[in-house]
């Protein structure tokens, strides 16, 4: 249900702000996979946070907005289908529903808090929009990118590649955030629990010292799951990652986030 406390033109002007984080982070790319794909600073944040923050209609017309911009910005893939049919196929698989799913980030508001909401919202869009994309794979892009011959198990193994560190960068900040800011009343205030533990920036930082480190390390380990040469999900890509700068970025992101704690705790 959309909140009563909220006119309509501010959520349309909240959606339209949204849209245009989601559309700018969407162009921040952590990595590229070498046959395609790519992981992202959580671009479909905003829009779960719209879902979330203004029901389900508002979330899933602000994914189908957020679709038709992907798909603009993605024009020159429809360059390696020929039929009408592929060309509609991608339209919509890839892009247009592949996006829409992302209104549903917002399901779990009345189950749980708000920063679990949030980080399993992430992990259905993530899901359905992965979905979208093996479905795709199978179908439309065999024989072109994938291998015609077990086209689904290619398509499951490729499209997991980027969508799981994607979901995962989601879900991350998706918990972060949602326990900082209040996203269920009228205005964004600070979020409640935060608010009554008296919690300092300097415990804010610590946390985000933590999600900075997280993502660091899933998109150097992820970045390596692609082979270069067929597009495979290979697991032997593990042997390839900097586990040396993993582990260098695990330690300091867990050093200074112990650091602003303490700190946090004898300022409060």
């Amino acid at each position: 249900m959309e909140n009563k406390t909220v006119s309509h033109v501010q959520m349309l002007v909240e959606s339209a702000v949204m849209l245009a984080i989601a559309t700018v982070l969407s162009m921040i790319k952590l990595f590229n996979l070498p046959y395609g794909g790519s992981v992202t600073i959580a671009s479909m944040l905003p829009i779960i946070i719209i879902s979330y923050r203004h029901g389900l209609r508002w979330g899933l017309l602000s994914g189908l907005v957020y679709g038709i911009i992907q798909q603009l910005l993605g024009l020159d893939t429809l360059s390696w289908v020929t039929t009408w049919q592929s060309i509609v196929a991608v339209i919509l698989l890839d892009y247009i529903i592949a996006f829409a799913v992302t209104g549903f980030g917002g399901v779990f508001r009345k189950k749980c808090s708000q920063p679990m909401a949030l980080l399993l919202g992430a992990l259905l869009v993530g899901l359905l929009r992965y979905i979208c994309h093996v479905i795709s794979g199978a179908t439309v892009w065999a024989g072109l990118s994938i291998p015609t011959n077990a086209a689904m198990i290619y398509s499951l193994g490729y499209n997991a590649t980027y969508m799981i560190p994607e979901t995962i960068v989601t879900m991350i900040l998706g918990y972060y955030i949602g326990s900082i800011l209040e996203f269920r009343n009228g205005r964004v205030t600070q979020y409640t629990s935060v608010k009554n533990a008296g919690l300092s920036i300097y415990k804010w930082l610590a946390g985000l010292f933590l999600a900075g480190g997280l993502i660091a390390d899933t998109t150097l380990v992820f970045s390596k799951l692609q082979n270069a040469e067929t597009g495979d999900f290979d697991i032997t890509g593990l042997s390839a990652a900097p586990w040396a700068t993993i582990a260098i970025i695990s330690v300091v992101a867990v050093a200074c986030a112990c650091i602003l704690w303490f700190i946090g705790k004898k300022k409060k």
